[in-house]
């Protein structure tokens, strides 16, 4: 069996168990157990409240911008984060996990923006990819207030909304799998099963 670590709200753990449990893959959730940044094969970042504003690395123009803030989940993930890259791991992010991934690269946020919140129940938001994007997904589940802004060292914007541009999928170059994304692919897993088939893919392949 292999081993995935993360931090998971205790409303979503159900959700991935679902995901990942029947194809073999153990979910170590940091949020209720001690989880060490070694001994998994592979990394899951997921969405939930804002990072806190001394790990941005920007400029707060706003405090009330951050919302429900958890430096102990933050001090957690930044740090298997650089575990993961410092030995090659598969990454896949996801909502605020995106969102931390392009921080962790020296990336910045957009503290609050419109129209992509609350929109989990339908796939209504419309996405442009760039060309020869491996995972193309013409509309979807959008939920969340802060955005990529200035993107992190390698972070390659694979997809865009067509309405204001916000970034909502990306890559990272040098690895050969590390996703991230806005929406909410385990929301929909049928709809999005090719995301998770490929990091399904990659973690096999890294063990």
């Amino acid at each position: 069996m292999w081993t995935i670590a993360s931090w998971i709200r205790a409303k979503d753990e159900p959700i991935f168990a679902r995901i990942f449990e029947p194809e073999g893959f153990l979910l170590r959730n940091a949020r209720a157990e001690e989880v060490p940044c070694e001994g998994w094969q592979g990394l899951l970042l997921t969405g939930g409240a804002d990072i806190s504003a001394p790990f941005l690395g920007q400029e707060i123009d706003a405090p009330e911008k951050i919302r429900s803030p958890n430096p102990k989940r933050d001090e957690w993930e930044f740090a298997a984060l650089r575990s993961a890259l410092e030995r090659q791991l598969p990454v896949l992010t996801i909502c605020r996990g995106t969102q931390l991934l392009n921080v962790a690269l020296g990336g910045s946020l957009h503290l609050d923006v419109p129209g992509h919140e609350n929109l989990e129940d339908a796939h209504v938001q419309p996405l442009a990819h760039a060309e020869g994007v491996e995972f193309q997904f013409p509309l979807v589940n959008s939920s969340h207030h802060q955005a990529l802004d200035r993107l992190g060292t390698g972070v390659v914007p694979e997809a865009w909304c067509v309405l204001d541009g916000i970034v909502e999928q990306v890559r990272v170059d040098g690895y050969r799998f590390v996703r991230g994304v806005q929406y909410h692919p385990e929301r929909d897993p049928v709809r999005y099963r090719p995301l998770f088939a490929g990091f399904f893919a990659a973690v096999r392949q890294a063990a």
